[in-house]
């Protein structure tokens, strides 16, 4: 699909209200295309006031603009992450590509009251975004068209990058907050930012270099623990510190109390974009990161050895799954009925400290499916468990180590002097 295409045509724009936002609304509006653009409120911390995105892209010529809110559903899905542990390639949360499927789900609900049925969006042809906008779009409505002006030759011709962007913008005086020295760029929302691009491209700069905007790096957090407690019932956090929280509210007291403990700020991480190119960003998640820890504990009570090797494959796919816009789709749903069991038995209290990026362990309360047992696990003469009984067990591991002895299976090298 390209531009001609579209003359004459209402279509919808995922606006950010940013700089692409900006850019591509004036570009196809000076080409004889209806901009509507719709805005997922998704709790975004770098908007003062979220209505001045809607005033932004009226001013670049949208016909219309509009917020929807989409808070509660981002909420519940990263409840649904975190009891999955779903962290792509061990450091991301996934902030960013889990608030691309809540909030193209949501705009392909508003597009279907207004008869909209070409979906735009800003994503670059390198990256991520693009995918997860497509392959959305075409799971949950699949006559629903998707336009990227960045595939576009019309548009690449015009816009080489960021500079040509900022010229186009100046020159038709349109409300842009992005400047030519800003050193990389940041996707926000309420579960995290990701700062990628420019500066942070090179690897001989460090995480820090990013100004956090949810909380303080640890060497500037204080110097003494604050303790979080969060109570779970069946996967879901419904009291922090002796409050009780719906979901919205569990998360961004997380973040506060994260944040200014230097929890999950400033993560590293060289991933692997789906488009096969290798990316470098810095992350910052600080609610997810101390309730995803809270979790964890939890975890380590209720799972056996079995049922914990099972839930570490899956939470690896489930992570990869929504990094690459699948979340939606037959083998996520799968997933998500396999980890049903292990939310249903996520009850209890759990306590943590939170002190200079760290989560420490301090206590665990009422958990009604764990497997730990004091008088089992005990050094001490107490309980049910006679060590005399290892006798017969051990003998039998004996009977296949002492077979790959026989068998020339040990190496050599080991033997020797023995």
């Amino acid at each position: 699909m390209t531009i001609n295409d579209l003359r004459g045509k209402s279509v919808a724009l995922a606006s950010s209200g940013g700089l692409d936002s900006c850019t591509v609304t004036k570009w196809m509006v000076d080409r004889g295309v209806d901009v509507v653009s719709l805005t997922g409120d998704i709790g975004q911390p770098d908007e003062v006031d979220m209505d001045d995105i809607r005033k932004r892209m009226l001013a670049c010529g949208a016909s219309e603009a509009a917020l929807i809110d989409l808070k509660d559903d981002l909420a519940e899905t990263a409840i649904a992450m975190l009891i999955a542990q779903a962290r792509y390639e061990g450091g991301y949360w996934n902030t960013t590509g889990i608030a691309r499927h809540v909030t193209t789900r949501g705009l392909l609900k508003e597009m279907n009251q207004r008869g909209i049925d070409v979906l735009v969006h800003g994503a670059t042809g390198r990256g991520n975004d693009q995918v997860r906008f497509q392959l959305v779009a075409n799971m949950l409505k699949p006559t629903v068209s998707v336009y990227a002006p960045w595939r576009d030759s019309a548009y690449l011709d015009q816009f080489g990058g960021r500079k040509e962007m900022i010229d186009f913008c100046n020159l038709h005086n349109l409300p842009i907050t992005a400047s030519y020295e800003k050193p990389y760029s940041t996707d926000a929302n309420f579960l995290g930012l990701t700062h990628e691009a420019g500066q942070l491209e090179s690897l001989e700069i460090a995480a820090d270099y990013i100004e956090p905007g949810m909380g303080v790096f640890p060497a500037q957090a204080p110097d003494e623990p604050e303790l979080f407690t969060v109570r779970l019932e069946k996967g879901r956090p419904v009291q922090i510190n002796g409050e009780d929280v719906g979901a919205v509210e569990a998360i961004l007291k997380a973040n506060e109390i994260g944040g200014r403990n230097g929890v999950g700020i400033g993560i590293h991480a060289v991933e692997n974009r789906f488009v096969g190119i290798k990316s470098r960003g810095v992350y910052e998640s600080p609610g997810l990161c101390l309730l995803s820890e809270c979790y964890e504990l939890l975890l380590q009570q209720v799972l056996d050895r079995r049922a914990r090797r099972f839930f570490d494959s899956i939470s690896v796919d489930v992570a990869e799954q929504i990094y690459q816009g699948y979340y939606y789709d037959l083998a996520s749903q799968m997933m998500r009925g396999a980890l049903a069991p292990v939310a249903n038995l996520l009850t209890g209290e759990i306590t943590v400290a939170a002190y200079k990026g760290t989560v420490i362990f301090k206590a665990s309360k009422n958990v009604p499916h764990s497997l730990y047992s004091e008088e089992t696990a005990s050094m001490e003469d107490v309980g049910d468990y006679d060590h005399r009984d290892s006798e017969g067990f051990l003998n039998v591991l004996g009977v296949s180590a002492k077979a790959e002895h026989a068998a020339g299976q040990i190496e050599k090298d080991l033997l020797e002097g023995i």
